[in-house]
């Protein structure tokens, strides 16, 4: 068989590395028809980040997504990322939550379900391969594909083998961050398919710009499924792009039998739909050969310029992305991938902010370290070991033998909200989200984000404008205001793009213009602080947190007495859990946040009197 099937990810995967998963039903079932009738090997159109952002920002139950895709794609089979014993959350889950899942996801129309560990620790996969199996769906294998000291093809080739006698049907290489280059692909699938008698699929990201080689290079190698995404969605952080990969293959005995003109008409249609979610473009995503040093995925990249973005610290990135692959080689070289990219980068940006390595330790790295998502690839930094659990128990065994059965307690715990099973599930995946969601929904109150949020104002009511040419010296810059910092005393950092290139400024407002973008007006900011938001902190007892982020749960109360170091705050900031200390040891004399409220750097959250 010589012809190459193509597997296009655009409803997922291309949105979810570009547009930061926004893409909304709404602007999908339209194009549906047409998608249907090309003839993909597959479409893969859930999973992964599209769980989350449905309920967090879209306010969208994806079942009723998964839903409505599979009757306007009747004739396509559907297929999803699963993260193994991690589902679509951010911990291992019970095994009968995992069954539970991917049983529902099957009758929901999922027909491959794509599942991988971010450690590439077999044992994760091994109930949702089996429970998948058990639905009639198809179970993909995948390797989290990645390099350092402790990877080589060897394992790979070995964890595939292992895949199979599991039940694996086919076998996929996940290059999350694009770390392929095409000799590298070559030997790969060449060991692969000399390996294992199933179809090797390659999932490669366009990051460092080799994709479309790495993917000419697989085919001659042996491989006969691509993914791809449609051009509007392509390239950059996310695919190669579906048309150019099937007029390069077209004539050949590769050809993929896919009509070009049809798909360029999907095209034009998702061009237009890109440019309602023009907020949620970032200037990270395109070509960045860094990443061959850095490993980081194309979402993350994104995901950690807005975090910075937000406490007015882009001048770090470039430190972070440095601290990055230190922070990786102390955890064991764990492939970039959700969560543990989220893992690793969290913690590199705490390090970075904190101007101190490991002064503050996320829930998440602890939990990695003794042992709560699996074997690290490598061995681990003894000394941040010790730091972050000292003589804690470390899990050798499969993490998920340890944990007892949930959904008896998950149903009780949501049955007031809990229409059918589907919604336990969004509750188990998501307890603080999903709770909100059936809440929000129960009420009758699910309000979407905007995608174009109230525009700044001047003092007078006119719009502010955040987009125009200068001219300055007889030389002409577009400049384009993307976002905004906290205001310092009497002035602000603004982020802009000057031609393009992104820049940071710091605007000294001499009147009451507020041009930050998405934003309200400075009346409007004096009636928030007039409400109690927590004051500037300026005391060695104030406690603060070196990132934005929200309130997950408060430990203290006011009048309760405190040692320095001693837990106060429970804070969640990119997905990641942190702990923040007591900065001093004395008396809790004001509690200035509750649980799920915002908290910004700087912010006197806590304070304490020594």
């Amino acid at each position: 068989m010589s012809r190459v099937h193509i597997t296009d990810v655009t409803l997922r995967d291309g949105h979810q590395s570009l547009i930061a998963t926004r893409l909304r039903t709404e602007d999908m079932l339209p194009i549906c028809a047409q998608l249907d009738r090309i003839g993909f090997h597959s479409l893969e159109a859930w999973g992964g980040a599209t769980f989350d952002a449905c309920i967090r920002f879209l306010k969208e139950d994806p079942w009723e997504r998964l839903h409505r895709l599979k009757a306007a794609l009747p004739n396509t089979p559907l297929q999803m990322l699963l993260r193994g014993q991690n589902l679509l959350g951010y911990r291992h889950y019970a095994d009968d939550v995992v069954r539970s899942f991917v049983q529902r996801s099957a009758a929901g129309g999922i027909a491959i379900f794509r599942i991988f560990d971010a450690m590439n620790d077999i044992r994760n996969l091994r109930v949702a391969i089996e429970a998948t199996r058990e639905a009639d769906a198809h179970a993909q294998g995948t390797i989290c594909y990645t390099t350092s000291p402790v990877h080589t093809p060897r394992q790979f080739v070995a964890m595939a083998r292992e895949m199979v006698e599991m039940g694996a049907q086919s076998v996929a290489i996940k290059d999350m961050a694009g770390l392929l280059t095409p000799s590298a692909t070559h030997e790969l699938v060449t060991d692969l398919v000399d390996a294992v008698d199933v179809p090797i699929h390659l999932h490669a990201h366009a990051t460092s710009g080799l994709s479309e080689l790495c993917h000419w290079q697989a085919i001659e190698a042996g491989c006969r499924h691509i993914e791809t995404a449609i051009s509007a969605f392509a390239g950059g952080t996310s695919h190669p792009p579906t048309e150019s990969m099937v007029a390069a293959l077209a004539g050949t005995r590769f050809d993929t039998g896919l009509d070009l003109a049809a798909l360029q008409e999907i095209g034009a249609y998702f061009r237009e739909v890109r440019k309602k979610y023009a907020r949620f473009e970032s200037g990270y995503t395109g070509v960045d050969t860094r990443v061959q040093t850095n490993q980081v995925p194309g979402g993350m990249i994104s995901n950690l310029a807005n975090q910075l973005r937000d406490q007015d610290a882009l001048d770090q990135f470039d430190a972070v992305l440095v601290e990055i692959p230190k922070v990786r080689e102390a955890l064991g070289y764990p492939p970039l991938v959700t969560p543990t990219s989220q893992i690793v980068g969290t913690q590199a940006v705490m390090n970075i902010l904190a101007g101190e390595r490991y002064k503050v330790i996320t829930n998440e790295v602890k939990h990695y370290l003794m042992g709560h998502y699996g074997r690290t690839p490598g061995p681990v930094n003894p000394i941040i070991r010790g730091k972050a659990i000292g003589n804690a128990e470390v899990v050798e065994c499969r993490p998920a033998d340890r944990i007892a059965p949930e959904m008896d307690q998950l149903r009780a715990d949501v049955a007031e909200l809990a229409v059918n099973e589907e919604d336990v599930l969004t509750y188990a995946l998501f307890p603080e989200i999903g709770r909100q969601f059936l809440e929000q929904r129960a009420e009758g109150t699910l309000v979407p984000e905007p995608l174009n949020p109230p525009q700044a104002t001047t003092a007078e009511g006119c719009p502010a404008p955040v987009e125009f040419n200068v001219t300055f010296h007889g030389e002409t810059y577009h400049i384009k205001v993307t976002g905004s910092g906290h205001r310092r005393e009497d002035s602000r950092p603004l982020y802009v793009t000057v031609d393009g290139l992104p820049e940071e400024v710091l605007l000294e407002t001499l009147d009451e213009i507020d041009l930050a973008p998405a934003t309200v007006s400075r009346s409007d900011t004096g009636k928030r602080a007039r409400k109690g938001h927590p004051r500037r902190a300026t005391r060695p007892g104030d406690v603060t947190t070196s990132m934005p982020g929200t309130v997950i749960d408060v430990l203290v109360s006011e009048g309760q007495q405190v040692t320095a170091g001693d837990p106060v705050l429970v804070l969640e900031a990119m997905k990641m859990e942190s702990e923040i200390p007591a900065p001093v040891t004395g008396v809790v004399k004001a509690v200035n946040v509750t649980k799920g409220q915002a908290a910004n750097p700087d912010d006197a959250l806590i304070e304490i009197e020594a």
